[in-house]
């Protein structure tokens, strides 16, 4: 079984945030477990979401959840360690429906260590 890697000291930003509705959509419901809310992003050319850890992580696994009907056709991990520039990890098509997804690294080419992973998605 996974478990999360985020914690209270966990820095995380998003591209946007539908209507600015930060109460109702705001990135505190990234990681909540409450599946009665989520993150929503206004509408753009890309998404993004970016973590910085206060520690080294090794990344495993890429768990994400889309509302049905509101998927992007092409994602990318990308992740940097101190104040080095991202790079690219991964790209990933996830579906088009409201199941929890998973990449794992033998589709990346084994676990990676960093502390600033961004996903990014287009619409």
């Amino acid at each position: 079984m996974t478990h999360s890697l985020v914690c209270p000291e966990t820095v995380s930003r998003v591209s946007s945030v539908l209507n600015r509705n930060t109460r109702q959509f705001g990135k505190k419901h990234l990681f909540d477990q409450d599946e009665e809310t989520c993150w929503n992003s206004d509408q753009g050319p890309s998404q993004w979401v970016t973590l910085e850890f206060p520690q080294l992580i090794r990344v495993s696994q890429l768990q994400i959840q889309f509302q049905g009907g509101f998927s992007s056709r092409r994602g990318c991990l990308e992740g940097s360690q101190g104040s080095q520039a991202l790079c690219k990890i991964v790209d990933f098509y996830p579906e088009d429906n409201n199941s929890l997804q998973i990449s794992c690294p033998c589709f990346w080419g084994g676990v990676v260590s960093l502390d600033s992973p961004k996903p990014e998605w287009e619409p």
